[in-house]
């Protein structure tokens, strides 16, 4: 693709969105797209049944409608939108999937392939593409998400979760192109999409089940968007830009235009940290730290006398690093919590999604550890920085630093071999589809630009 210069960004994004293809991708592009792909599906596979998801599709499946797509795992169809929701959301249960955009050496937080993936599944089973397709239309979805979310600024001081904001941006671009949408409909599609951005952090902060919505928001409203505009409602001409379009309702104002458009058709962009915990990445650098002591030292916990998580004011200040308290949604606490998180690391020596039970979370071993657990500072303002110091009853004092935590893109990246393991761990966990299935899914999203109709992967999904 090249853009012609003269284009402001929106009508550029557009033009890539609808015209790129896919030969025009390099073969390690691909390969990233499909391992976001597979990361995907075993998340929604592992949180298929986690807390409210089976009370959400019994409510679309009461809605009824007309049936456009499936609902994974549970089976029954809906119309696309709700559909996309669902499967969003399951995805987003554990918290598990991939996260963080890496543009021009920055690590930006995201979670944008929860969201575009589930898209592209979903509208690719309603328009019945082929695998080529859904990788285009996912990659294509990605690199907006991506490139808009790079030229924000992103704060999290300023409270809105990209995953209600940006992923609406990328998957309209999918649910545009998959529809055929033409360049004004699509343009038309982002300015409808711009009229249902939202998501608070608040319900991080209060650890509350819409934790995960916002997700399922952004999937479900690209699609009523991309739909509307093709059947011709207009929106706002410039969803970015404009006087009150997106850059100035929900940052700072100051985007950074160049990445808008910056190698435009050449690099796609998207989720690049692949997380081997199932909760906050911001928590993962701790929990790698208090792993490598419990693991490289003959410790017990009851002989711990006090642990000191030191962290960036950043990492102090945001929800992770709030009290922990056990409210009515525990696992949403705990996830989002150094001193759950950490308190686990150092009993259970891993962190797996059964961790996060109500159970688990309540259990009196853990909770005494934590009232062992202090907070403090790092002067560096890096998230992905931390340490880790145990002190022990008989007078030790164990220590670890990191600041490339496991899954680090670019210094401890998960292997490909990881990848598939934590496929397998989430469909064990799960126990919702066979192991047959699970190992012909994987052939296929293995070599998924081969696959003639999506079909064949929603039928392997579907209990």
């Amino acid at each position: 693709m090249n853009p012609s210069t003269h284009r402001v960004p929106i009508e550029e994004i557009i033009v890539n969105v609808l015209e790129t293809r896919f030969e025009n991708f390099d073969h390690t592009s691909v390969e990233n797209a499909k391992n976001r792909m597979i990361d995907v599906v075993g998340c929604l596979i592992g949180g298929a049944n986690a807390p409210g998801n089976s009370a959400l599709v019994h409510l679309i499946k009461d809605w009824g409608g007309k049936e456009d797509a499936t609902i994974l795992i549970y089976g029954g169809k809906a119309p696309a939108h709700n559909v996309a929701m669902a499967n969003s959301i399951m995805v987003r249960s554990h918290d598990f999937e991939p996260v963080d955009v890496l543009v021009d050496d920055r690590i930006i937080p995201a979670h944008i392939s929860g969201t575009t993936v589930m898209t592209a599944l979903t509208m690719g089973e309603m328009k019945g593409i082929n695998g080529k397709e859904l990788i285009t239309a996912m990659m294509v979805g990605d690199d907006v998400a991506a490139r808009v979310l790079a030229a924000s600024g992103f704060d999290f001081v300023l409270g809105w979760d990209g995953t209600g904001t940006v992923n609406m941006f990328g998957a309209t671009a999918i649910a545009g192109r998959i529809l055929g949408l033409n360049r004004l409909q699509m343009r038309d599609a982002f300015g409808i999409a711009l009229n249902q951005l939202a998501g608070s952090f608040q319900s991080i902060w209060d650890g509350t089940t819409t934790f995960k919505l916002h997700q399922g928001l952004s999937a479900r409203n690209n699609i009523f968007s991309a739909q509307l505009a093709k059947a011709g409602w207009t929106g706002p001409s410039d969803a970015l830009l404009s006087k009150f379009g997106y850059y100035h309702l929900y940052t700072m104002g100051r985007p950074d235009l160049e990445i808008l458009t910056k190698d435009l058709g050449k690099k796609y962009y998207g989720d690049v940290t692949f997380k081997p915990y199932p909760c906050c990445r911001i928590t993962h650098p701790a929990i790698d730290c208090a792993l490598t002591i419990v693991n490289q030292n003959d410790i017990t916990t009851k002989d711990i006398k006090e642990v000191i998580i030191s962290v960036s004011r950043a990492g102090m200040d945001t929800m992770c690093g709030q009290p922990f308290k056990i409210g009515r949604f525990p696992q949403g606490d705990a996830k989002f919590s150094y001193y759950y998180t950490v308190a686990n690391a150092l009993l259970r020596r891993s962190v797996k999604p059964n961790h996060f039970s109500d159970e688990s979370i309540g259990d009196f071993q853990i909770n005494e550890l934590m009232s062992k657990i202090k907070l403090a500072e790092l002067p560096e303002a890096n998230l992905l920085k931390s340490k880790v110091k145990v002190i022990m009853k008989d007078g030790r004092e164990l220590s670890e630093l990191t600041d490339a935590p496991k899954g680090h893109p670019d210094r401890n990246p998960m292997s490909r071999d990881e990848l598939i393991d934590k496929f397998w761990s989430n469909v064990e966990f799960s126990q919702t589809i066979t192991r047959e299935n699970g190992d012909r899914l994987l052939r296929l999203l293995e070599k998924l630009e081969e696959l003639g109709n999506v079909d064949s992967i929603v039928h392997l999904l579907v209990v």
